[in-house]
């Protein structure tokens, strides 16, 4: 039986405005290096080249902004990320490797100077990875600005939802955290609601400003700056990973 035939659906959009020449370059010569094979199976510890004091995950990364931005600061630290729309793969490699866009490519492409070799990029749907994390793996998973679905009919594609939760539970450490950022005004309390009936999640915040303001380890985003720009004003909502 084909194993597309198992893939769970997957709504949203994989491909943008054309790639141009430098970070096709990167996607063709650069990814495989960095990349995990969703075929194939991996060791946590070994995934990355040197031991790592800890390993996060940030699901659905964009354009990389904040994934590059922590990994910059923690070297330390692995870093899994997630995203299928290839125009933002593309952009992280790019910010890793420090090649923009009209860059002459040098003859061995590698990371920029100061950065470790600290990200690994799983380009495809996130939940056909989950199954190749072991139970309390991860010490903290990022969520920040998914797609709020915000229509009645579309909220079974938001990806807080019970099944996902599931498998977030799972996979993080007790103590670990999970961040969810969001400015849409239907997926705030959406969020609050979903995590409020899960026994595993608990809201860190002990006042609104632990919401309402970003963290200390905070790095913006792009979309972040449109959506301020925009009069959207963000939240970023922790919950630590308990015992049932």
């Amino acid at each position: 039986m084909p194993s597309d035939l198992n893939k769970p659906h997957f709504f949203g959009r994989r491909t943008g405005r054309r790639i141009r020449k430098a970070k096709t370059s990167l996607m063709e010569k650069f990814l495989p290096r960095v990349k995990i094979d969703k075929d194939a199976d991996f060791d946590l510890n070994t995934l990355f080249n040197f031991p790592v004091s800890t390993i996060c995950l940030e699901i659905g990364f964009g354009g990389g902004e904040h994934l590059a931005g922590q990994a910059l600061r923690h070297p330390d630290i692995g870093y899994i990320g997630a995203e299928v729309f290839k125009n933002g793969v593309a952009n992280l490699l790019s910010l890793m490797t420090g090649i923009k866009t009209g860059a002459e490519l040098p003859e061995t492409i590698g990371l920029a100077n100061g950065r470790a070799d600290n990200i690994r990029i799983f380009d495809d749907d996130i939940r056909l990875l989950f199954a190749k994390l072991p139970d309390k793996s991860l010490d903290r998973v990022y969520l920040l600005f998914p797609d709020p679905w915000p229509k009645k009919r579309h909220a079974a594609r938001r990806f807080v939802n019970p099944d996902n939760l599931r498998e977030l539970a799972r996979i993080l450490k007790i103590g670990g955290t999970l961040r969810i950022a969001t400015d849409h005004p239907i997926y705030k309390p959406w969020v609050l609601r979903q995590l409020a009936r899960h026994p595993n999640f608990k809201w860190t915040a002990k006042s609104s400003a632990d919401w309402r303001n970003p963290p200390a380890d905070w790095v913006e985003t792009k979309y972040q700056r449109k959506a301020l720009a925009e009069g959207r004003r963000p939240v970023f909502f922790e919950f630590e990973r308990t015992e049932a």
